[in-house]
């Protein structure tokens, strides 16, 4: 009882901190505006597709019903890993000393830190959803409740990536321009804003993309994750169903083991 307390006020600190940063609140409403609805509608006229001379659309969707999942992921991305700030917050002021000089263990400190950022990842990436109306995405009891068990274990491993890199940052600057640095390519090589085709071999997607892109794409763990929102909210899918959850799993139980070693020689 007394770690699940411990965990817990870690957690409750962590949750009342990102909720009083406005910045953070502001960049949440900010990004699924931008994404959703000027990128989604402006470009959705020219989201066709050229396969051998034919044009036809490369997937059913508009692309505003397309990016709409990315977007929740985006949204979770930025809010996760930057919440991470905390370790290097706590470490400057010397509060997290006094943490870990406490009979709590570390996995225990890290396990509150990380929950209390994927908590606020996860509101975060609710304040997209709450855009599905606008970007014609039917939402049901059953979906919601799906897409917020993914949710979850992708903020967890999102939050304890960012834990990662705030381990090796000594500054607030360092930090954020490595976090922005890792970001940025996780999101935009992640079948994001374009689809590779599954009606294609790699062999034909090599022919329309670089392979260098292609080969990218399918090494970036958040792919699978967008694959996953993807199938909940819209029903479509550019990979297994089973391949998306092993990876999800697989990124969120080895960010945290790797955050925890990490944690340990803090």
């Amino acid at each position: 009882m007394s770690v699940l307390a411990g965990i817990h006020a870690i957690w409750l600190r962590e949750l009342k901190r990102s909720l009083r940063d406005r910045g953070q609140f502001i960049g949440g409403v900010s990004r699924p505006i931008l994404w959703v609805l000027i990128m989604g509608i402006g470009l959705n006229p020219y989201f066709r597709g050229e396969v051998y001379g034919e044009v036809r659309y490369v997937v059913p969707f508009t692309f505003i019903q397309f990016i709409f999942p990315a977007v929740i992921a985006l949204n979770m991305l930025y809010t996760a890993v930057q919440s991470a700030v905390s370790v290097i917050w706590d470490r400057e002021f010397g509060f997290l000393r006094e943490i870990l000089v406490s009979p709590l263990d570390r996995w225990a400190v890290l396990l509150g830190k990380v929950l209390g950022g994927a908590t606020v990842a996860i509101m975060h990436g609710l304040l997209v959803v709450l855009l599905a109306p606008i970007a014609d995405v039917p939402l049901t009891p059953v979906r919601l409740l799906k897409g917020l068990g993914l949710m979850f274990v992708l903020a967890f491993g999102l939050t304890s990536l960012g834990m990662i890199i705030a381990n090796r940052m000594r500054t607030f600057e360092g930090f954020g321009v490595f976090a922005n640095a890792v970001i940025l390519p996780l999101y935009f090589t992640s079948s994001s804003i374009f689809p590779l085709d599954p009606s294609l071999t790699r062999a034909q997607m090599v022919v329309i993309f670089p392979e260098w892109l292609v080969t990218v794409v399918r090494l970036n763990p958040l792919t699978y994750a967008v694959d996953a929102l993807r199938g909940v909210f819209i029903n479509f899918h550019q990979f297994p169903w089973v391949t998306d959850l092993t990876v999800l799993f697989g990124l969120s139980l080895g960010c945290f083991l790797i955050a925890l070693w990490d944690f340990r020689r803090v």
